[in-house]
């Protein structure tokens, strides 16, 4: 059955009568999840507590009905990779979620700064993958690097998507698909895999600035799991363990480099990656 007629009909389900009972949820119960998600309305929570094993097996539930509607994935996201966020959301682990075609859009998009239920912006990175089992088995930043194709500029725009973001811990951000909502992607620029640039991505300083170019916040490569790169081997075993390794041409999501900002309407954003070759920058617009 499509996401549209389940998730229409979960829509009514504002209780988890199940989840405190270390159960993964319910068809109906990752439905309503993904109901509220598509239409950009808060998620119900859970009536009781939910173990980390609770909310993958929900997150994969719900990806498998928001795929329905947002079309084919592109690649993944690595949440969680930066200790700050870490300690903000109570939980010590990087978290894997799954990023849609339909969610990116080019440097120097424009959108609507009410583009999810609870909004908020980071600065990161896209990387595309060139070997997936080469990734899969990097040991080093610099391995890893070999496996990749291009890096881009990215500021990701995920979505919190619960009525009170302060409660929201590391079971729940996995259910919601670690807040993939959308992204603003900059120019590729293709991968030339030496030591030098390896080393670049942990020594980088990524300023997130205003459109008058005042520095709204600063935060240096090596905040993201010591190394970004490092993500991006991360979520390649994570996947192979998961049965559903890597194909070449999937885009990964590294990371924040920043705090979660909100946007505003009226309000312009660059991110800029200080270190990497060029220092490349992305953009965007909020109406």
């Amino acid at each position: 059955m499509k996401c549209l007629a389940v998730c229409a009909a979960a829509l009514a389900v504002t209780s988890f009568p199940t989840l405190g009972q270390a159960a993964c949820p319910t068809d109906l119960e990752a439905a309503a999840v993904a109901a509220a998600i598509v239409a950009r309305q808060p998620v119900p929570r859970p009536a009781g507590e939910m173990s980390m094993a609770d909310g993958m097996c929900g997150r994969d539930k719900v990806v498998r009905y928001l795929g329905q509607v947002y079309g084919e994935p592109v690649g993944y996201k690595a949440g969680l990779t930066n200790p700050a966020v870490q300690k903000r959301f109570s939980h010590d682990a990087p978290l894997r979620g799954t990023l849609f075609k339909s969610m990116l859009v080019a440097d120097g998009a424009e959108l609507p700064a009410s583009y999810g239920a609870r909004p908020v912006l980071e600065a990161d990175l896209l990387v595309e993958v060139a070997d997936p089992l080469a990734l899969e088995k990097a040991q080093t930043p610099l391995a890893a690097l070999k496996a990749l194709k291009s890096y881009s500029p990215f500021i990701e725009l995920p979505d919190l998507m619960v009525d009170d973001p302060s409660k929201l811990g590391g079971p729940m951000l996995a259910m919601i698909n670690v807040g993939a909502r959308a992204g603003v992607a900059g120019k590729a620029v293709p991968v030339k895999a030496t030591a030098g640039l390896a080393e670049a991505f942990a020594a980088m300083t990524v300023t997130v600035s205003d459109g008058a170019g005042n520095v709204l916040d600063t935060g240096k490569g090596s905040a993201t799991l010591g190394n970004p790169l490092n993500a991006a081997a991360w979520l390649a075993r994570d996947l192979a363990a998961a049965g559903t390794p890597l194909k070449r041409g999937d885009l990964l999501s590294l990371g924040s480099f920043s705090k979660l900002l909100p946007p505003k309407a009226g309000m312009a954003v660059a991110v800029k990656y200080q270190g990497l070759p060029g220092d490349p920058s992305v953009g965007v617009r909020f109406r």
